[in-house]
């Protein structure tokens, strides 16, 4: 995975009760790391997909997800690679909503986000349920940047950082566990934070 400079440096301490286990305070920056080329995704042609086990598989474009009621999470990111970033505003739609319209069945246990670029990851359908994760446009109240998944990427804040799929274009829902990329390269299945399940075993 690339890092990039300064990502390496001393940990200092994060507010009491903010910092995961072997996690530090990033500070202002926020490392770009990926798996993959950046690629260009043009809004377009792009689309976000719901399927897999819903009652009613649904496809949107920008101008259709835009037109959904939005949401905004305000908090802290963690990265499996050990840093952490306090106090992000991530603007987009809650993943709830999504859901609502496609109507998962009753045997869907599991999602599989996946990305423009090929990337999967594997989530509990708990874990992207309740007000836990979104699909966002803005960071900070500006576009997200490319580098970082932009135009649009998965939010799922309480895990490790890898869950939040760069450039989403589906979400597919299942009824039994699948391994995404770097899950079955050796990184743990769901993979919170306060728990460091960064990789398999932990």
């Amino acid at each position: 995975m690339p890092v990039t400079r300064g990502f390496f440096r001393k940990r200092p301490e994060g507010p009491e009760g903010r910092l995961p286990p072997g996690q530090y305070d990033t500070g202002q920056g926020w490392p770009v790391l990926t798996a993959e080329a950046t690629p260009r995704v043009d809004t377009d042609t792009w689309t976000l997909t719901v399927d897999g086990l819903v009652d009613n598989p649904t496809t949107w474009d920008w101008r259709q997800v835009h037109a959904l009621p939005g949401s905004t999470y305000f908090g802290d990111i963690h990265c499996v690679t050990t840093w952490s970033k306090f106090d992000t505003t991530f603007t987009g739609i809650s993943v709830d909503t999504l859901l609502e319209i496609a109507r998962p069945g009753d045997d869907a246990k599991f999602v599989m986000a996946h990305a423009t670029t090929g990337y999967t990851t594997n989530i509990p359908l708990e874990d992207v349920t309740g007000g836990k994760a979104w699909i966002v446009w803005e960071h900070d109240g500006r576009p997200l940047p490319r580098e970082h998944g932009g135009p649009v990427r998965m939010l799922v804040p309480h895990l490790y950082f890898w869950k939040s799929a760069k450039w989403i274009t589906r979400l597919e829902l299942m009824a039994e566990d699948r391994p995404g990329f770097w899950e079955r390269n050796g990184y743990h299945d769901r993979g919170d934070p306060w728990r460091e399940q960064r990789y398999q075993g932990d």
